[in-house]
């Protein structure tokens, strides 16, 4: 074989990974996946698909290896294939933040403005936790909080923080957080909680990163 074949028929390898990136709701499910292994019922009532539509972008992720699956009496369960998964849609997000205009837009339209205080980095989170100096809390469904949360962290989804904001301590900044940089529950969150004069923040990302980078998490099962 040629060096030129060689590299050709490498490149199309790598060209099946980049074909399966290439769909708005595989990436989404690849999101969800983040949060922790589900059904594919589950993932298709999260992410709005038929099972069967859902089943299908599975399939094509796992023929490329972004996910694997295991199968429990007749139900069909999903997982990330590893962290370095959730680096490459990270490396994905970031690259087309840098360079498509449409993707600044969107993010300062509907995210940017409703959050004027920079975001607590994840290093920054770690120690103000340690040093008991912040409320964190875990805006996510429940069953993604039970997969796997930030550890320390209270899960108060944002259909219930109405009801919950009375138990929150005003002398200690809260930090909210979810699936990751773009998800909306923790803006809507910090907003919330701030219009009752509370001091709110989000983590910069979400669970995700967090467990990624090897810091302390916790699971509920």
């Amino acid at each position: 074989m040629s060096t030129k074949n060689f590299k050709h028929d490498l490149f199309a390898q790598f060209a099946r990974v980049a074909k399966a990136l290439g769909n708005a709701n595989r990436l989404e499910l690849l999101e969800f996946l983040a949060q922790g292994e589900r059904s594919v019922e589950a993932l298709a009532q999260v992410a709005g698909l038929s099972v069967a539509n859902t089943s299908q972008h599975l399939q094509q992720l796992r023929q490329t290896g972004l996910v694997i699956a295991r199968k429990e009496g007749l139900k069909v369960y999903y997982s990330l294939s590893s962290d370095d998964v959730i680096g490459l849609i990270n490396t994905l997000r970031s690259i087309a933040e840098q360079q498509l205009a449409d993707v600044d837009k969107l993010v300062s339209t509907y995210l940017t403005v409703k959050d004027e205080l920079e975001p607590l980095s994840r290093e920054e989170l770690l120690q103000r936790a340690r040093d008991g100096l912040v409320t964190v809390l875990d805006v996510r469904p429940p069953e993604e909080y039970a997969a796997g949360h930030v550890a320390g962290a209270v899960n108060v989804p944002l259909s219930e923080l109405e009801q919950y904001l009375h138990r929150l301590n005003s002398k200690q900044e809260i930090v909210a957080y979810c699936r990751g940089p773009h998800c909306v529950l923790a803006f809507e969150a910090v907003a919330r909680i701030r219009d009752k004069g509370l001091k709110a923040r989000r983590l910069v990302d979400g669970y995700p990163e967090w467990k990624s980078a090897g810091l302390p998490v916790e699971t509920s099962h």
